[in-house]
């Protein structure tokens, strides 16, 4: 028999002022200081995957040998293509 354990971490943090209003601003609606913290941190962590995946992107497109493989390659896949 396997068990599966959900373990949550705890996190302690400093606020200032600044993180104080913006967290009383994201409580306003009766969302909870360790919910709305929460939720920023997700929200932190996809839009630096983006901008991860952004620079990625940009870096690929300047990529000349890269760009003529992909050209290269979309047009061996119409050959093939079934319809």
């Amino acid at each position: 028999m396997t068990y599966y354990y959900n373990v949550m971490g705890f996190l302690t943090i400093r606020t200032d002022a600044q993180r104080e209003q913006a967290l009383e601003s994201l409580t306003r609606d009766g969302q909870s200081r360790s919910a709305a913290t929460r939720a920023a941190i997700l929200t932190a962590e996809k839009a630096h995957r983006r901008a991860r995946l952004r620079a990625e992107a940009e870096e690929l497109i300047s990529d000349a040998d890269d760009v003529a493989a992909s050209r290269t390659l979309a047009a061996e896949m119409e050959t093939i293509r079934a319809w």
